[in-house]
């Protein structure tokens, strides 16, 4: 029987914030996998090791994670006055599909990097040293981000010691601008799609709960944690270890992205498990982070713990982070209320593995509040650059 032989394919495996992924220049892709389609989506499976019932993805370049499971392609930007495109795949570990329907914001940060790295900046805008500004179209949902790279001796700067909690070793920092970040749709509508800054969720078999559903980042659900029976200091063990709760916060997902009109049916959050995200808030409270940190209560806003792709994360999700910021500068949503209330432009929020500060603009326009922008740092690192090696007849 033959065999189909090994097809190389130049790729780089990048840090990004608490995620990691595999990036490829979109040209040089094999043809059939330069457009959206089953092809693409079967070669990124295979990339990553997907779909793998042991969850394990030995045999691919995954980490069996929702934080290492991504793949990215780049390339020269189609839109004026942005630098490059930007298309982010998060691939599904135990079931065969990549979910196309949102951002990743910490491998935003690599996707910056690895820009100019990959010559895909106009060389005269690279500066010899100091920083430069890469404006990035995220294409996945159609909004700029803006990453400011430092750079030394005319090459992206990877070292130094900007510390982000949840990733082992300092780094050189990266500050994110994502701009308009709300996903207000085609008609202008609200970042906050039920009209509402809180609602009652109600979830079939589970219960009804306060919820705010927000659209900022990315779409996110937030409960409070005192209210679905938890303190807002648990750690990835405490969730994940329990499919009982695990299958609680998909029920509170699924009734979530029914409101927001993310779904039409229950049935197709299958397809969806990217978004929108699940999180719960609590005021301050003082533990021990997953390295054995400790947090203070004095050192945070709030606290919150998020679920991407069916897991509680270890750290916290960059698109998450907005969300935080955005709901948070805006009184009466529960981010506000656990962060203290009133009106404030920045929040420092504990998650599992330390804290983050994220920082956000937001106004009332017309009796709408919208978001200018939101802020964050984060950093990247090439971990491996050359070629993946895909078996010939996997897509």
């Amino acid at each position: 029987m033959a065999h189909a032989a090994q097809v190389k394919i130049p790729a780089t495996y990048i840090r990004g914030g608490t995620s990691k992924g595999v990036f490829f220049r979109l040209q040089d892709l094999p043809e059939r996998c330069q457009v959206p389609g089953e092809a693409r989506d079967k070669l990124f499976m295979r990339v990553i090791g997907s779909p793998d019932p042991y969850s394990a993805h030995i045999d691919g370049m995954g980490g069996a994670t929702s934080s290492t499971s991504k793949c990215v392609i780049l390339s020269k930007s189609s839109q004026p006055e942005h630098d490059v495109d930007y298309l982010y795949g998060q691939v599904s570990i135990d079931s065969a599909f990549v979910d196309w329907s949102g951002n990743c914001g910490n491998l935003s940060t690599a996707a910056g990097a690895f820009a100019i790295h990959a010559g895909l900046v106009d060389p005269a805008r690279i500066p010899q040293n100091g920083t430069c500004v890469v404006r990035i179209w995220q294409a996945n949902i159609q909004k700029t981000i803006i990453a400011h790279v430092p750079i030394t001796n005319g090459e992206v700067q990877e070292t130094g010691d900007f510390e982000l909690d949840g990733v082992t070793f300092p780094a050189a920092e990266i500050v994110l601008e994502f701009l308009d970040p709300s996903d207000d749709g085609e008609e202008g509508g609200s970042m906050f799609p039920t009209g509402n800054l809180v609602d009652d969720l109600e979830v079939p078999g589970v219960g009804t709960f306060k919820a705010t559903m927000i659209t900022a980042g990315i779409p996110t659900v937030f409960v409070n944690a005192e209210d679905i029976g938890y303190k807002g200091t648990e750690l990835r063990e405490d969730i994940n270890s329990d499919p009982a709760q695990l299958a609680r916060f998909e029920q509170i997902r699924i009734a979530g992205a029914l409101r927001m009109g993310l779904i039409k049916t229950a049935e197709e959050a299958v397809k969806r498990q990217h978004t929108p995200k699940i999180a719960f808030v609590s005021p301050p409270k003082s533990y021990q982070a997953s390295s054995g940190k400790q947090i203070e209560a004095s050192d945070v806003d709030l606290l919150v713990r998020a679920l991407s792709m069916g897991k509680l994360h270890h750290a916290m999700m960059g698109t998450c982070a907005v969300a935080i910021g955005t709901a948070a500068a805006i009184p009466g949503t529960l981010v506000n209320i656990a962060a203290g209330g009133g009106e404030r432009e920045a929040v420092r929020f504990g998650h599992p593995s330390g804290s983050l500060r994220v920082g956000a603009e937001a106004k009332q326009v017309d009796g709408q509040w919208v978001v200018t922008k939101a802020i964050m740092s984060r950093s990247a690192r090439i971990l491996m650059e050359g070629s993946v090696r895909v078996p010939g007849d996997a897509f």
